[in-house]
């Protein structure tokens, strides 16, 4: 029997917000508090790293959790303009991306270097949330389960656990495009990451979240959460406005 596994739905606002936009975050939170029906899933909002404590303030006291879009490997030290795991923690973050497909092609991150950071995560105490996912012409190739093993392989630290970290599958191809895999093709690679998961990390691996992202929207919302081993969602531009974000998380009500 399948394990039990709560679902997550979490919002990545990328380079986008200003402390105004913590509005979103309060109306976001009134929504979850006036809902007659509670919502069967985790809310995660995560802004650029200048707004975690603003946001983290504004959802005090709600079941809205903040967490931070990328982390150093390192503690400290001489890196100008990067940001420790420590200081999201600090700062108010429970969760991190890392190994997103914007900062591996943009930057150049390998499997290895977001292994470096989910490491550092997990030492900060935070649940790190892994990104992998195919390009276009990988999936063209007929590569997508080959590039998706190999990520999770190089990407995953040995001591992940259920509690410290979070799959994240998107497609790169689809990632603000408004496209998306059918269902069936998202029930095949969840599928073949669970299995992974499941080899590798036994009974943890069973328990992991396995979050779907590329043009989550609203009105595709339910058909994509209802897919066997999506756990949830990672969403871009639609977690930018509260109303467009609780219409993904209704989902789950």
């Amino acid at each position: 029997m399948a394990a039990r596994v709560k679902a997550l739905v979490a919002g990545n606002w990328k380079m986008n917000g200003v402390k105004a936009s913590k509005k979103e975050v309060a109306a976001l939170a009134r929504k979850l508090a006036a809902a007659k029906k509670k919502p069967a899933c985790d809310v995660l909002v995560c802004p650029p790293a200048t707004l975690i404590s603003t946001l983290k303030e504004a959802a005090k006291g709600t079941k809205v959790a903040i967490g931070g879009q990328d982390c150093h490997a390192k503690e400290s030290g001489a890196h100008t303009g990067d940001i420790a795991a420590e200081m999201l923690k600090d700062a108010g973050a429970a969760y991190v991306i890392v190994g997103h497909s914007e900062r591996r092609a943009d930057h150049g991150e390998t499997d290895a270097v977001v292994k470096a950071k989910a490491e550092a995560a997990h030492r900060a105490g935070l649940t790190a949330i892994v990104c992998v996912g195919e390009t276009e012409a990988e999936r063209d190739a007929g590569q997508t389960l080959k590039v998706i093993k190999g990520q999770l392989k190089g990407s995953l630290p040995d001591g992940a656990s259920a509690r410290t970290t979070v799959i994240a599958y998107e497609p790169v191809w689809a990632i603000g495009t408004g496209r998306t895999p059918t269902p069936d093709d998202v029930a095949k690679v969840h599928g073949a990451i669970r299995k992974a998961l499941e080899a590798r990390f036994g009974g943890e691996g069973a328990k992991m979240r396995i979050l779907y992202g590329g043009s989550v929207k609203p009105s595709n919302a339910a058909e994509l959460m209802s897919v066997p081993n999506v756990n949830g969602a990672l969403v871009g531009g639609a977690s930018l406005k509260a109303e467009d974000f609780w219409g993904i998380i209704s989902a789950y009500l």
